[in-house]
């Protein structure tokens, strides 16, 4: 390497244990993949929600877009003209203004993947995980305070 050149790139391999894991309002979020390693480009989840979680309420992105796949059992997903339940194998494109929310409605566990492009929405996760540990209540109204940081509405 010539004094003035960078590294050459490398691929990054993710073993299952790497990861960030943020639990938020009985959602575990566990980041494969952040702005931090991608830079910025996008950002990969697995999430694993327990019976009768409320994933998010229905709410629009304006800045990035966001692709649910369901993994294990059955993610009833918002589209913007309802609520519709799907299981393994489906998946969900909210691009950017589009209304989308998700819930297990069910008893089992679902377990999804969940990709955001651009990188940068994990950092709400990361607000209101510290809110919470802070012994913040989640409120409608400190979602919605820490979803405009991120260029998202509700619905």
């Amino acid at each position: 390497m010539i004094d003035n050149q960078m590294p050459e790139p490398r691929a990054l391999l993710r073993r299952p244990e790497d990861g960030e894991l943020i639990d938020v309002a009985g959602v575990a979020h566990f980041f494969r993949l952040t702005g931090e390693h991608t830079e910025g480009r996008f950002a990969f989840e697995e999430f694993t929600l327990e019976g009768g979680t409320i994933g998010a309420r229905p709410h629009v992105h304006h800045g990035h877009d966001e692709y649910f796949y369901v993994l294990r059992g059955e993610l009833t997903l918002h589209n913007g003209d309802g609520e519709v339940t799907v299981g393994p194998g489906n998946l969900l494109a909210a691009v950017r203004g589009t209304p989308h929310g998700f819930r297990n409605a069910g008893t089992e566990p679902v377990q999804a993947l969940c990709l955001y492009t651009p990188a940068g929405y994990e950092g709400y996760f990361r607000e209101v995980h510290a809110a919470v540990a802070a012994g913040a209540e989640v409120t409608d109204e400190l979602l919605a305070e820490f979803r405009a940081r991120h260029r998202t509405t509700s619905y």
